[in-house]
């Protein structure tokens, strides 16, 4: 029952599993990024809009655009902002806009779902001015994302197979180093790179499990195809593994892993 087939075509789904933890991320990678305000931005792999809506809120833009290849995610982003809204869907190997349009491009906890990573630089480049910003973020899957890790290493026990679902394997991008050079190849220069960290609290084990039942990403897809006795021993393998607090909650961390350069027109 080993699947390869992602599922995103749910944003309420997608926002109860991955989405209140992008909200969260986005504000701390923004802060790091560090743009002045009045700029032209473009978020690709917009997803339900955690990003966009930081942007909006956060770094006072001249103008928002964004693109996601999932029409219903696209349709649940463009709820989230004011205004400056031209969102679009589209695919990132030809991505929906003009060349040298945006003075800042930024892709949030999306690159290693691309079909390919160098030509997504490659039109991350085309669409952005000579010498603007290209960032971005991945989860840290195969350390510092504690509530993925727990899934996959009972996913193991029931199912072997599924070791090649898990992102932490399946997703060489997801390290500092692979970005890096992604990044480094496609000609983007003056390249920093760090880590953040934002804590992942569940009030109680429902509110761990349940959002793995909506079919959304990877993990849930898994899930989904086991059937309902093979779901019930991995909730309880889990149940057992995992550190709840005395009130019950269970206080995770998840790390992503940040990217930002400068787009040479000499590259």
């Amino acid at each position: 029952m080993n699947l390869k087939k992602d599922k995103w075509n749910d944003g309420d789904s997608y926002e109860y599993f991955m989405g209140r933890w992008s909200s969260l991320m986005a504000i701390k990678f923004l802060q790091w990024l560090q743009i002045p305000p009045g700029k032209c931005w473009l978020d690709i792999g917009c997803g339900t809009g955690a990003l966009s809506e930081a942007i909006e809120k956060h770094m006072s833009p001249a103008d928002l655009s964004a693109m996601d290849k999932s029409a219903s995610y696209v349709k649940k982003a463009k709820q989230r902002i004011l205004q400056n809204q031209n969102f679009k869907t589209g695919e990132v190997d030809h991505i929906p806009f003009d060349n040298q349009k945006f003075d800042v491009l930024v892709s949030g906890l999306a690159l290693n779902f691309f079909p390919s990573i160098e030509n997504a630089l490659l039109e991350f480049k085309r669409v952005t001015k000579p010498g603007g910003v290209i960032g971005s973020y991945v989860w840290d899957y195969s350390n510092k994302m504690e509530f993925l890790r727990y899934f996959w290493d009972a996913a193991y026990q029931i199912d072997p197979s599924s070791k090649s679902l898990d992102e932490g394997i399946r997703f060489p991008l997801c390290s500092t180093e692979n970005l890096v050079k992604a990044f480094t190849k496609a000609g983007i220069t003056d390249i920093e790179s760090s880590f953040l960290d934002i804590e992942t609290i569940f009030k109680d084990f429902n509110d761990y499990w349940n959002p793995f039942l909506g079919g959304q990403g990877p993990a849930p897809s898994f899930l989904q195809s086991l059937p309902t006795n093979l779901q019930n021993e991995l909730k309880d393998k889990i149940r057992e593994r995992i550190h709840s607090e005395p009130n019950g909650s269970i206080q995770l961390i998840a790390r992503a892993l940040v990217i930002k350069g400068i787009n040479d027109i000499k590259s």
